[in-house]
């Protein structure tokens, strides 16, 4: 038997904001984390967007996700290390969360209104690819329409100058005298 104590943990991960693009990807990257160590997520929720105080590796913008967890104390110096080697997290701070109650940490379960943005961001991205690609295409036939205007305005002006030259060509009618 084990005497192992579990602990309850507030879990703050800051990801760049390149990572609003494929948010599920940066849930199930924590997620991950989390699992690998033997803990067990409580509440999970992207918590903010939002500009940060200070360049962090460059970034000016940044996305947080909080999560609340169960873990053993012996697994938080594994988490810790997993995130500091994690190329994709920018920082992450977790600390103790005993004196939270139960209630406020359930009600800050925010995983359907997260997968319901991501859903939301992907219809947009498929809308504004969809969108792009019928304006490329309408581009594309306005010029593939002026260049054949423009071919056969350019044939219409060789038929007027040829019409025009024909006109004012003198005939040759004359009869050339061969007197020696």
């Amino acid at each position: 038997m084990s005497n192992e104590r579990i602990r309850t943990y507030e879990g703050m991960f800051l990801f760049p904001q390149s990572a609003t693009a494929n948010l599920q990807e940066a849930a199930d990257h924590v997620k991950g984390i989390l699992d690998r160590c033997g803990a067990t997520i409580v509440s999970f929720q992207k918590w903010d967007d939002r500009r940060l105080a200070y360049e962090v590796q460059g970034n000016k913008r940044g996305v947080y996700f909080l999560a609340y967890f169960t873990a053993p104390t012996t697994a938080l110096a594994e988490i810790e290390r997993r995130c500091n080697l994690s190329e994709e997290l920018l920082r992450t701070m977790v600390t103790s969360a005993e004196h939270i109650p139960t209630e406020i940490i359930e009600a800050n379960e925010g995983q359907e209104d997260l997968a319901a943005e991501i859903k939301l961001r992907s219809e947009k991205k498929s809308d504004s690819g969809s969108k792009s690609a019928s304006k490329i295409s309408k581009k594309s036939e306005e010029k593939a329409a002026k260049a054949e205007a423009d071919k056969s305005d350019e044939v219409d002006e060789v038929v007027e100058e040829a019409v025009e030259d024909s006109k004012t060509a003198p005939e040759s009618t004359e009869e050339v005298s061969t007197e020696a």
